[in-house]
């Protein structure tokens, strides 16, 4: 199975579209995921949503918001619209301490290393 992250923006109408693709594809749902870092002396963190396959594709999206919200206020809403999700699919977000994206030349690089953390940790299934 392959994986890739599809990432969107950093702002607040981006996690609308993070969570809306959460529920309409709720039936495809596998984890709900928080990645926390420290970037620019900031902490913020990065939601990920991570779908099933659709059909016979062997495509496993990861839909997230690259460090865009920062965990002190005034971001505190855009973080409880994602616990407000994760009720409402009654999935839990499941968080991980990871290095900041700023800290790899390119973001592939930095995708690569998130997707093997998630392997490793059995979240996401091994490449096949």
């Amino acid at each position: 199975m392959i994986q890739r992250f599809i990432e969107l923006g950093e702002g607040y109408s981006d996690i609308y579209e993070l969570v809306e693709l959460a529920r309409t594809n709720s039936h495809r749902l596998h984890r709900l995921l928080v990645l926390k870092t420290v970037k620019n002396d900031r902490e913020v963190v990065s939601p990920v949503v991570v779908l099933k396959p659709a059909g016979e594709g062997n495509l496993q999206p990861l839909y997230i918001c690259r460090e865009g919200i920062p965990v002190k206020e005034p971001s505190v809403q855009r973080l409880q619209l994602f616990e407000d999700l994760s009720k409402e699919v009654e999935s839990p977000i499941i968080p991980i301490e990871v290095k900041p994206s700023s800290e790899f030349n390119e973001g592939d690089l930095y995708f690569n290393y998130i997707i093997g953390i998630l392997r490793l940790n059995h979240l996401i299934p091994p490449l096949q």
